[in-house]
């Protein structure tokens, strides 16, 4: 498992180190002949790209933890539910002793 993670951070380098190389290897070729640089990838493009890259490096949570953690958000929204309707209870009770 520790060889495919390895083989794979070791694949996505060489690709990086390909494309570095090749924005170079084009920057150099626009300048002998003259043009003012290599053309700009479109923002909305270069912005899905990224967005793919970074999507490929999130360490997801396995479902028995997304479960987990659901029940106790719903146990925890629970319980403050019960504690607000107590607290307004007791204070709508006070409130109409005092009025009458």
């Amino acid at each position: 498992m520790a060889d495919a993670k390895k083989k794979s951070k070791s694949s996505l380098m060489a690709q990086a180190e390909a494309r570095a190389n090749k924005i170079v290897n084009d920057r150099e070729k626009a300048k002998k002949s003259g043009k003012s640089g290599a053309k700009k990838p479109n923002r909305a493009v270069k912005y899905f790209k990224d967005l793919k890259s970074e999507i490929k490096k999130v360490t997801w949570p396995s479902w028995k933890k997304v479960l987990n953690n659901t029940a106790i958000v719903l146990v925890g929204m629970c319980i403050s539910g019960v504690a607000v309707w107590a607290i307004d209870s007791v204070l709508t009770a006070l409130l109409k002793l005092a009025t009458g």
